[in-house]
């Protein structure tokens, strides 16, 4: 179990906006800014 660092909203701004790409985690405050939208923009759901 890893230990995660705490949101600080002081940071959501520049969060929201960058998904970390290249690297090998993720960002929490980007992954809940997207929300559902991986499985809304899926062309196989109804």
């Amino acid at each position: 179990m890893s230990k995660q660092a705490p949101i600080k909203p002081a940071d959501n701004n520049s969060n929201m906006q960058n998904p970390n790409r290249g690297t090998p985690g993720t960002n929490r405050q980007y992954d809940q800014n997207q929300g559902n939208r991986g499985k809304d923009m899926n062309p196989n759901r109804k």
